[in-house]
């Protein structure tokens, strides 16, 4: 049922933003802004007078937005602005409360993690430089770690970390953080909130990693740091990004490649092979399944981009 309309409605806004215009001297485009949202407002409101308007009016009318589509930035725009005009009311008339307290938009969904389609990964991590029969030392080092990276879904830190068998530490040494057990195909690395866990690696990535090491020189800081800069010292996660993002683009990989997208391929992929989320968890080293559900979404986007390819009926007449 609509409500009689209050007489002096414009002349409340108007007073409001000609107030914003001098005193805070806000430029044209915000004030336009300002209009635009509380003459939305005045619209959802149906009349209502402004001394009317409750929380529950400003949540169902937030409730109208999201059903719109509204993206929660918007809303939450939108929300300030009437908040800000309410806070303003109270000073010229009497309201029982900002009907806008408490008052919060719509959480914005995560962005699911960019992930690599299965043959774009093994191409990447598995490419060699063209028109080249053999590699060199650094670049036997770069297909060790990204072979690593994907194989096992390590965090580039980690990664870095990594040394070619525990070490007790000693001579301004620490002990190892993390070492390869090619013996047994094992990782083990210190993760998060310094746990520590162990992730199988894969026949490929040994295979790289016993190559790296034929030719890998002695650590120029007396480390027995596992991968190596330029300079024979312990590389760093920034040398790993940037050693990947080049290779990456000498691939002629279509996106922009960085570590952790090779640690959501790993994810993403071992889920939809096995489905077993638990054992993700346990690999990626989550202290939480809710940070590994995430790859739910992503395995469901693969299985609706197969059906939408494979199934009869799932195609656009």
């Amino acid at each position: 049922m609509d409500h009689p309309a209050e007489p002096e409605r414009t002349d409340w806004v108007g007073r409001y933003l000609d107030q914003l215009a001098t005193l805070r001297q806000l430029s044209p485009h915000t004030i336009d802004a300002y209009r635009r949202d509380l003459q939305q407002l005045h619209t959802l409101a149906k009349g209502m007078p402004w001394q009317q308007v409750r929380q529950a009016d400003i949540r169902r009318l937030t409730s109208i937005l999201h059903s719109q589509e509204l993206g929660p930035r918007s809303i939450a725009r939108k929300l300030s602005s009437w908040r800000g005009f309410f806070g303003w009311l109270s000073e010229h008339m009497t309201l029982a409360a900002n009907p806008t307290d408490g008052v919060r938009a719509p959480k914005r969904p995560a962005p699911l993690p960019k992930a690599l389609a299965v043959d774009d990964a093994v191409q990447l991590v598995s490419s060699a430089p063209p028109g080249r029969a053999t590699l060199t030392s650094a670049e036997l080092c770069n297909r060790a770690m990204f072979e690593l990276l994907y194989s096992s879904g390590l965090r580039v830190a980690e990664l870095a970390g990594l040394d070619v068998t525990y070490t007790k530490g000693g001579d301004g040494q620490a002990p190892s953080l993390g070492w390869i057990d090619l013996a047994s195909g094992d990782v083990l690395v210190t993760g998060k909130g310094n746990k520590m866990r162990t992730v199988p690696v894969g026949s490929h990535a040994r295979s790289a990693l016993a190559a790296w090491l034929a030719v890998r020189p002695p650590p120029a800081d007396g480390s027995a740091a596992l991968f190596l800069s330029e300079r024979a010292t312990r590389v760093s996660p920034r040398v790993v990004q940037l050693r990947l993002k080049q290779h990456a683009i000498d691939a002629g990989t279509p996106v922009h490649v960085h570590p952790h997208m090779l640690r959501h391929s790993f994810a993403s992929h071992v889920l939809q092979s096995s489905g077993d989320l638990r054992a993700v968890q346990d690999m990626l080293g989550h202290a939480s399944i809710t940070s590994t559900q995430v790859y739910t979404a992503l395995d469901f986007q693969h299985l609706a981009a197969v059906y939408d390819q494979a199934h009869p009926r799932a195609k656009a007449k």
